[in-house]
């Protein structure tokens, strides 16, 4: 498997763009570049059966957040707060991801 340069990342706000949860927003959980996909909480939910186990002893129907395109969602810059396109700026010395509406640096803080 070949890794894909991902326009997300973890703990971007987005925007689903297409699909069932079209319009809904979310912060990404996970990011999974190798199969070009990222988990985005609320959106995407399904209902699983799951077993009784020594985990979970009463077992049960549990909704989880699952797997959906990275292509089909949009990051919402911080600063102008509407979904944008990404760009890639070389700033101090280190390429930072950039509004491609307002110019401001989209980069989360570590």
């Amino acid at each position: 498997m070949s890794l894909i340069k991902l326009h997300v990342k973890k703990g971007d706000t987005v925007v689903v763009l297409s699909g069932k949860d079209k319009g809904k927003q979310g912060k990404v959980i996970t990011s999974m570049p190798t199969a070009g996909k990222v988990i985005v909480e609320g959106v995407n939910k399904v209902k699983r059966h799951s077993k009784p186990s020594l985990k979970t002893p009463q077992g049960g129907i549990v909704t989880k957040e699952m797997p959906m395109p990275a292509c089909k969602v949009q990051v919402i810059c911080p600063a102008c707060n509407k979904p944008t396109r990404i760009g890639h700026k070389e700033v101090a010395g280190k390429n930072v991801r950039v509004c491609k509406k307002c110019g401001e640096v989209v980069d989360t803080t570590k």
